[in-house]
């Protein structure tokens, strides 16, 4: 089964897909890429790296909400995050947070405990630090001249590795022609909740079970992002792919398979 839908929200939507037909629960939230474009429409697209999980999970991947007020957080997006769930019914859920997601993901364990049953932060950090600053406040210069290309272009060659950066990056060009947003709202929005995120001194209130995922050459959170977070969140694991950056989950082979069974256990 897939599904692509919306959740009323106040006067405004929030985009979400969702396929499999499975009795346990598994919520998406994906990065700034969100920005850009929303999940809309995409739940055959997306669905395919979940496809082993079909039988025994339904997963939902969700945008933020279509119309963001100014000075939106990180933590309104976790608000608004279970209050669509709650409308979804869903109740309890593991909940896979990748990046800007993975922000999101840690105000819901902290503020929404009773919704998250097991909680994977990928490629994520608890506040902006140095590393986040420079990466998402380069980017919004290049939107605000109106450089989309140098904007797709510096965005891949922070997240992926060199090897796969000598296979494709002659390609990014050509796909930035394609990718250009009307507006740059929701983006700009987005990034802004990014650059005054700070969740560190609440980080001891994370209670469920934790996987962090990270690369060991993160141009994006900084290499010493997920080591922090492992400090902080009591009894959480970690797992870093040596060699890779903050594309973990579109270079490593078995990082959906590492998910699911963190997931299982």
């Amino acid at each position: 089964m897939r599904k692509n839908d919306c959740v009323t929200m106040g006067n405004t939507e929030m985009y979400y897909v969702s396929f499999g037909s499975g009795p346990k629960t598994l919520v998406v939230l994906p990065g700034l890429s969100d920005g850009l474009a929303t999940v809309k429409g995409k739940a055959l697209v997306l669905s395919a790296p979940y496809r082993r999980s079909f039988r025994d999970y339904t997963v939902y991947m969700f945008s933020r909400k279509n119309d963001m007020p100014e000075g939106y957080s990180i933590r309104d997006m976790a608000n608004d995050q279970a209050l669509a769930m709650q409308a979804l019914g869903i109740r309890r859920a593991c909940l896979l947070g990748v990046s800007q997601g993975g922000m999101i993901a840690q105000y819901m364990a902290i503020d929404h405990p009773e919704m998250v049953k097991k909680l994977i932060l990928t490629v994520t950090a608890p506040n902006a630090n140095a590393v986040v600053q420079d990466a998402v406040s380069g980017w919004i210069d290049m939107v605000k001249r109106g450089d989309h290309t140098s904007l797709m272009v510096d965005t891949a060659e922070k997240m992926y590795s060199e090897k796969y950066l000598q296979k494709n990056r002659q390609y990014f060009p050509l796909i930035a022609r394609f990718t250009k947003p009307r507006s740059y709202d929701r983006f700009l929005k987005n990034a802004q909740a990014i650059l005054e995120f700070d969740c560190r001194s609440e980080l001891s209130k994370i209670s469920c079970p934790t996987l962090i995922i990270a690369g060991s050459d993160d141009h994006t959170v900084g290499n010493g992002a997920a080591d922090e977070l492992n400090r902080a969140v009591a009894g959480s694991e970690l797992y870093v792919y040596e060699g890779l950056g903050h594309g973990v989950f579109e270079e490593a082979k078995d990082f959906y398979e590492r998910v699911r069974e963190f997931c299982e256990r």
